[in-house]
């Protein structure tokens, strides 16, 4: 599961920029949630060669009068409790604050992994100063300039170590053992009515047993012969309805749901129809490479030209991914769920398919016959072989003479032709296109 690491520390230390920094060129996401503080934000970054989320926080200063500031400082302590290691910068050109002080009694208390940065120190006159900081007590120090990219190495590896060893790869990732599905949505979807029908009445029960403190509840259950482990998440709820620190942890929750994940089932309120909110958490889905199904739930409420109406408006409303499964499900009235449960098997199997080198290679000459890639100038963009890099999830290399030539709209005509061809529904595909070496193009074959 990817890490999270908060980074906290009180306003203008330069936390947006040090966050920036660690994200980099790798930066796979950047999410402002719609539905989240504004003091929020999200990005999967590699960090010294380790995966992990950023999560942005706003400035700490709980001693400030303002009810923007009490807020964030709720919103910072529980974005504390589900993070793995924290983040705290501190500014290197100014004297220890009350803020200061405060925000390194909270972290102590957190019991979490902490690792501090003395931030703007990119003069050895600024590092000096920084010492002053070693009066909050903290056994160690990092200087850093993330405005200038200085020390960062040295941060880096810290945080890396903060976090501990890396988990050995886990059953999420591994065909043929129990599928991982999370369930998320907003709240009043009917989630939890769902997976309770999911986890309590289907014929075997193998075990129920709670994650971590930090982890939402998992269920293990069988159904029809093949295992599922379910789990359970807080809806992602709208910032005007709920208290900041209440929002965070239920994204946090949800990010770390997802990242375990094989399936995930976004479950929509067939009555309501997909939000802003909804449509950006296939977004993340897909950033993140899961398969996807899509549930609207309380059709029961509906007519069938009304049922037909709401599926119609979900299509309409995820124009980016139309190989999408939108189904039809009453967690209430328990119709809908033994399709439910396939088209979630399938998309656990297309999640962990392979093709083999031969079949793709085939599919691509067709292709490339009918509809090769059109001319960039004097360039003429050819691609030579295709392979499958990965599965779970997907991922396919083509090798080509000149990757950069090759337009954006031939490259989701080549994702739809793979799903044409393959099938690879509710999954995300993914295809890289690289120039191969001057040895291969003096006739060396692939392997």
């Amino acid at each position: 599961m990817t890490p999270v690491v908060a980074i906290v520390g009180r306003p203008n230390v330069g936390k947006s920029t040090l966050f920036n920094r660690l994200a980099g060129r790798r930066l796979a996401i950047v999410h402002d949630e719609p539905g989240v503080t504004r003091d929020l934000q999200y990005a999967d970054a590699v960090v010294a060669g380790r995966q992990l989320t950023l999560v942005d926080t706003g400035g700490y200063d709980p001693g400030s009068g303002d009810p923007m500031s009490r807020g964030i400082a709720r919103n910072v302590v529980t974005a504390l409790s589900e993070a793995d290691a924290v983040l705290c910068v501190l500014d290197a050109t100014e004297p220890v604050t009350p803020a200061d002080r405060e925000a390194v009694t909270v972290l102590r208390r957190s019991g979490r992994p902490v690792v501090y940065a003395a931030n703007k120190a990119d003069t050895s006159r600024r590092q000096t100063e920084a010492l002053q900081l070693f009066e909050l007590g903290v056994e160690r120090l990092f200087p850093v300039s993330a405005a200038h990219g200085l020390g960062m190495a040295e941060l880096s590896q810290a945080l890396v170590e903060a976090l501990g060893p890396a988990a050995s790869e886990t059953e999420s990732t591994s065909p043929g053992e129990a599928t991982h599905v999370a369930l998320v949505g907003r709240p009043n979807a009917g989630k939890s009515s769902l997976f309770n029908v999911l986890v309590g009445s289907e014929r075997s029960l193998v075990d129920a047993r709670p994650g971590t403190t930090r982890d939402p509840v998992d269920s293990r259950v069988t159904v029809d012969g093949a295992d599922f482990v379910f789990v359970d998440t807080a809806g992602i709820r709208r910032r005007s309805r709920v208290d900041r620190g209440v929002e965070a942890i239920s994204v946090m929750r949800a990010l770390r749901a997802i990242s375990r994940a094989e399936v995930v089932v976004l479950l929509c309120d067939a009555t309501a129809g997909i939000a802003e909110q909804d449509a950006r958490l296939v977004g993340l889905c897909c950033d993140r490479g899961r398969a996807i199904v899509v549930a609207l739930n309380k059709v029961d409420l509906l007519s069938t030209t009304e049922r037909k109406r709401a599926t119609e408006a979900a299509r309409d409303a995820l124009p980016f991914a139309p190989w999408l499964a939108i189904l039809e499900v009453s967690a209430k009235d328990k119709t809908g769920l033994s399709r439910l449960m396939r088209q979630v098997a399938l998309a656990a199997a297309n999640f962990h398919r392979r093709v083999s080198t031969s079949e793709l290679n085939r599919f691509f000459e067709q292709v490339l016959e009918r509809h090769p890639p059109p001319a960039a100038g004097r360039q003429t963009p050819r691609i030579f072989y295709v392979t499958q890099a990965r599965a779970g999830p997907p991922q396919f290399v083509a090798m080509c003479n000149a990757a950069a030539a090759i337009p954006q709209n031939y490259r989701r005509f080549v994702v739809n032709q793979l799903r044409s061809t393959f099938g690879f529904d509710s999954v995300p595909l993914a295809v890289y296109y690289r120039e191969r070496s001057r040895r291969t193009r003096r006739g060396q074959k692939p392997e």
